[in-house]
């Protein structure tokens, strides 16, 4: 199993104590998604400090306020460590209003060129106020006029309405620990859609954790509960989608 989203330097406990449990629990690759300068310096060397371990680096919408040439010229520098299997990640998000969206914009369409011109995955967070979908559309149009036929993962799916629309672009679609809650019946329904090669899984721990283990502060380890959810909606082994999403992230990330 792999883990495609995680933020393990937020995670409770040392790194070396939550990759022994995510191994434990059958996980071999994690993809670790720094968020600013600092904890992108962070995940990369973690991720020379552990294989099982990769790095993604961006800047995060919500932190979007005073990206500039000097925060663009950082993540392509870090970019260039071999770990680094991403960047992001990035996007808008129009729920919460920590970063203005202008700021957003200028991060984004900064970091799809950086991921454009390096041939790198661009890691897409999306957030809208409940009802609303301005930030989704507005990632699409803006990837599909700035991403051509890069790669890019569409994090945390939670766009059931537009989950044909990405397959259609061949984008990636990401389900985290909420698409095992009683009533995310869409998201659900939308997981058992996603073409076959276009599949992950992950934790975003410690955020989301899966249904079967609310109350606990997530880690990667409990990406297999996520699974075992996703499988069972796409009438699948959970040994099947294991298979499935390991070669997807093998393809997509490299490792």
């Amino acid at each position: 199993m792999i883990d495609s989203h995680t933020h393990l330097f937020l995670c409770e406990g040392s790194e070396e104590e939550l990759l022994a449990a995510a191994g434990a629990a059958g996980v071999e690759r994690l993809l670790n998604i720094g968020l600013d300068e600092e904890t992108n310096a962070g995940v990369v060397a973690a991720a020379e400090r552990y294989p099982a371990l990769f790095a993604c680096v961006g800047r995060h919408p919500n932190d979007a306020e005073g990206f500039d040439d000097e925060a663009a010229a950082a993540i392509t520098r870090l970019a260039g460590d071999e770990k680094v299997r991403a960047i992001g990640e990035t996007g808008l998000d129009f729920y919460r209003d920590t970063a203005s969206p202008d700021a957003q914009r200028r991060a984004f369409a900064a970091q799809v060129e950086i991921g454009v011109e390096l041939g790198l995955p661009i890691v897409i967070h999306a957030r809208d106020p409940d009802g609303e979908s301005a930030a989704i559309d507005e990632i699409f149009a803006t990837l599909d006029a700035r991403a051509g036929d890069n790669p890019v993962v569409l994090h945390c799916f939670s766009a059931p309405q537009r989950v044909a629309d990405a397959a259609e672009r061949g984008w990636f679609c990401s389900f985290a620990g909420n698409v095992t809650y009683p009533r995310s019946e869409e998201l659900r329904a939308a997981a058992a859609q996603v073409p076959a090669d276009r599949i992950l899984v992950e934790t975003d721990a410690p955020f989301l954790s899966p249904q079967a283990v609310r109350g606990k502060r997530n880690q990667p380890a409990f990406v297999v509960e996520t699974a075992k959810v996703v499988a069972e909606v796409r009438g699948v082994s959970y040994e099947e989608l294991e298979a499935t999403v390991a070669a997807n992230a093998a393809s997509l990330f490299g490792w």
